[in-house]
Parts: C-alpha cells; sequence; structure tokens
C-alpha cells in the first residue's frame, strides 16, 4: 500500500503495542512500518525501470529482509538508550516487528503482491483484498492518533494539513470513488472533528483508541477478505469457460470502490476481461529475444499478465503488464524493449 497508509498504521501499532514502555513508540513504529521500502534505497534504488521491477517488493520484502530490519532497528534504538538507561527491549522488539511485518501484511492484501521466500524463491503472492490506496487506511488511525494526542497546536496542526491532504485526493478523485466511500469518509472525518473538541479520548486513553483503530481495519480488510472468496470463484468459473482448464484469472482490487473487483483472465495467448481483450504475442521471435535482456527479464519476472507488442518501424518490443497497461508506450507497467 502507499506510505501514508503505512505511517500511519505503524504508528498506531507503536502506540498500541508498546505506549508507555517504549519512548516515542508512535514515532518508531511508523519509522518501522516504512522500513521495507526506505531500505530498498541501500540496495539500488531508484534506477531504469528494469531494475526498479526487479527490486522494488524485493528482498528488503521478504521475510529475511524483514527479520534483518527488526533486529538491526531494535539493537540501534535500544543500544543508543542503553547509555542513559535501560531499553525495555520485549516491548520495543514487539514495537518494531509489529510494525515492519504490517508493511509486510498491508502489501500482501492487494494485487501488487510481493516475495515472501526472497532470495531463494522469487514467486509473487497476492490476496487481492484490499487496494493498493485506500482512504480508510488513513482517516481511520489518524483519528486515533489525533483523539490520544495531546491537547497541543502542534500535533492538532499535524492532523489538520494530514486530514486536508487526504480530503484533496478524494476530492479529486471522488469520480473514481463509490458514493458510500465519499460519504463514510466525510463522516469519520466529522466525527474526528467531534471527538477532538468535546475530548472524548485524551493521552490516558490513546493506547486502546489505536488498538480499537487497529481492530477495525483488521475487520475492514477481513470482510473483503471474505468477500472476494465468491468473486473468485465465479471468475474462476468464467475464465476455465472461456479458456480452458489451464486457464489463469485474478480478481483485481479496484481503488476508490471497496468489496468490487475486477475480472482478467488469461491463456497462453490472449488476456481478457468481462468487455476487452488482447493477444499475447509472447511467441513472436522479437519478443522472446526482448524477453532476454535484462529488462525483458525484469517484466517477465515481475508481470501477472504479460503481453507485449512489437513495432517493427522503430525496431521496439512493448512489454506490458495487463493489470496496469493495456495499450499506452509509456507509464507504469511498460517496459521498452530496443531491438538491434
Amino acid at each position: 500500500m502507499d506510505n501514508l497508509a503505512h505511517t500511519l498504521v505503524g504508528a498506531a501499532l507503536g502506540r498500541a503495542v508498546a505506549d508507555r514502555h517504549v519512548p516515542l513508540a508512535g514515532v518508531l513504529g511508523a519509522i518501522a512500518a516504512n522500513a521495507p521500502d526506505w531500505t530498498e534505497l541501500l540496495v539500488g534504488l531508484p534506477g531504469p525501470p528494469g531494475q526498479y521491477l526487479v527490486l522494488h517488493r524485493g528482498i528488503t520484502h521478504s521475510l529475511v529482509g524483514a527479520l534483518v530490519q527488526i533486529l538491526a532497528l531494535t539493537l540501534l534504538v535500544g543500544g543508543s538508550w542503553r547509555v542513559t538507561t535501560r531499553p525495555p527491549w520485549r516491548r520495543l522488539l514487539a514495537c518494531i516487528g509489529a510494525a515492519v511485518f504490517s508493511h509486510l501484511f498491508m502489501d500482501w492484501q492487494g494485487s501488487y503482491g510481493w516475495r515472501p521466500f526472497l532470495p531463494w524463491n522469487a514467486t509473487w503472492y497476492y490476496l487481492d483484498w484490499v487496494a493498493i490506496a485506500d482512504v480508510f487506511f488513513w482517516i481511520v488511525p489518524l483519528v486515533a492518533l489525533t483523539w490520544g494526542a495531546n491537547r497541543h497546536w502542534l500535533p492538532l496542526s499535524g492532523a489538520l494539513v494530514l486530514g486536508a491532504l487526504m480530503t484533496l485526493i478524494v476530492v479529486n478523485a471522488r469520480e473514481l470513488a463509490a458514493t458510500w466511500v465519499l460519504v463514510a469518509f466525510a463522516a469519520i472525518v466529522v466525527i474526528g472533528g467531534a471527538g477532538w473538541i468535546r475530548y472524548w479520548v485524551g493521552p490516558v486513553a490513546r493506547q486502546r483508541a489505536a488498538t480499537v483503530a487497529l481492530l477495525l481495519l483488521a475487520l475492514y480488510s477481513g470482510a473483503q477478505g471474505l468477500a472476494v472468496q465468491g468473486r473468485k470463484r465465479d471468475i474462476r468459473r468464467a475464465a476455465e469457460h472461456r479458456f480452458g482448464s489451464d486457464a489463469s484469472w485474478a480478481a483485481l482490487t479496484d481503488i476508490g470502490r471497496p468489496f468490487t473487483w475486477e475480472a482478467i483472465y488469461a491463456s497462453a495467448d490472449t488476456v481478457a476481461g468481462d468487455d476487452w481483450k488482447m493477444p499475447r504475442r509472447l511467441r513472436v521471435p522479437a519478443v522472446t529475444r526482448a524477453l532476454q535482456t535484462p529488462d525483458g527479464r525484469a517484466m517477465a519476472q515481475f508481470a501477472r499478465f504479460l503481453t507485449a507488442e512489437v513495432d517493427t518501424t522503430s525496431k521496439t518490443v512493448y512489454l506490458r503488464d495487463a493489470r496496469y497497461a493495456r495499450g499506452d508506450r509509456e507509464g507504469w507497467g511498460v517496459v521498452r524493449v530496443r531491438m538491434e
């Protein structure tokens, strides 16, 4: 998911797990929850498109990488405290561990996926539950964190800035969002403001508030996980009807529309949706040569539904992942390979 969601959920986890035992538990949770992404900078990101596809959600997002991050951050933070006081090692480990693993789960629950068993196995795994960006993973933890903050202008200013940013994004993308999502978002904003003004929750109960927010998100995510099972059965049957028992398929999450999924089906030669289809062209000689290049191998490893287009005029092969690109020659999910 996006880094705003990781940050806010990580901060809520830090409070829920280690508040009053670990100083600045929320801040540590926010930093640790983003560790799989910011540690990518240590292994070569950013870079050219092919390199990015190989490295993003790579070793830093694997189980082995997460364990290294947890131990390193725990020792780094705890070691810095040991000069003045004895660190609460168990709480500190739990705080950082929960935050790092929250990042992995939140990435896994979408349709982008993750590769938990790197470096030994590069297989992608997808739950197809929650979209890569979801406003409820922003506003719910933000309200809980704000309610539990001291009544001071500094935390209020931070909450107002983030709330305004979220509102701006939602308003600009309102045509993509379901009506009930817009209404629910507005209602939570109003409730959040009322709770701050009337002091429903203060610093004394901030751990409980963070825990409740996380439980609500867990129920929301789990409800989508249950709902998608029926959708997946229908898509699988449709895929087998169209392309036979060897067909591949997926229920892709839809940003702004929770509890809805886009069907995608594929055979060895075709990728299709309910109202579109396109050839894969993976057996064309120029495409097979393109797939042997570094960028081509990277795209083949990343793409869930790989397609190709050959432009003989410019001697260019366009490799696409049909999850994200179905005709464009630029942008996310497209890699260009020039053939000499």
